[in-house]
């Protein structure tokens, strides 16, 4: 018996190096746009807290907001909602303007309707900005990964700011966002 469980052992380990398990941990690449109302009268970001510091800061160091934006799936605010992006937005650096973003993406339709994935990271404003995935919920639990995103369009007049997201997820089912 002792010969049969060490061979036993070793094709599970050979299965498992040539990639015989690879069905429980898929990459997935959801990619959608968030419609950011900054002013008006739908505005969807909120200033909640200054610091003293704030106003005199070139960074706007201690500014706090947050955010419930519409996740759409494309650049038309009209198009297929998706869920919204909500979390806080906190300027916390002293000599770049790059506030740290804290935020969820919380999908409210198709496959993965009820399911949220959390994203943190600096947003240094540049052409393109990078989060870590850093957890989740629902279909995303225990996911990890990264996100891309940049400005895609900004109309002063109306305070409509629209963001492009492109998320690569690691996590334990396979699909596309076109699944939703």
């Amino acid at each position: 018996m002792g010969k049969l469980s060490t061979i036993s052992m070793l094709c599970v380990l050979i299965l498992a190096m040539l990639g015989g398990f690879s069905n429980a941990r898929k990459v997935t690449k959801l990619h959608f746009y968030v419609q950011d109302i900054i002013s008006g009268p739908n505005q969807t970001v909120w200033e909640v807290a200054r610091a003293e510091i704030t106003a005199n800061s070139a960074t706007t160091f201690g500014l706090v907001r947050v955010v419930d934006d519409l996740i759409t799936a494309t650049a038309d605010p009209n198009s297929k909602a998706l869920g919204r992006l909500q979390g806080q937005v906190t300027f916390a650096d002293f000599e770049e303007s790059a506030p740290l973003m804290n935020l969820n993406v919380v999908f409210k339709a198709g496959t993965y309707n009820g399911s949220v994935i959390t994203m943190l990271g600096r947003n240094a404003v540049t052409d393109k900005r990078e989060y870590a995935i850093v957890g989740g919920s629902g279909d995303f639990r225990l996911v990890k990964g990264h996100a891309i995103t940049s400005t895609y369009s900004v109309d002063l007049a109306t305070g409509h700011v629209v963001l492009e997201y492109t998320l690569y997820v690691v996590h334990g089912k396979s699909s596309t966002l076109s699944d939703m």
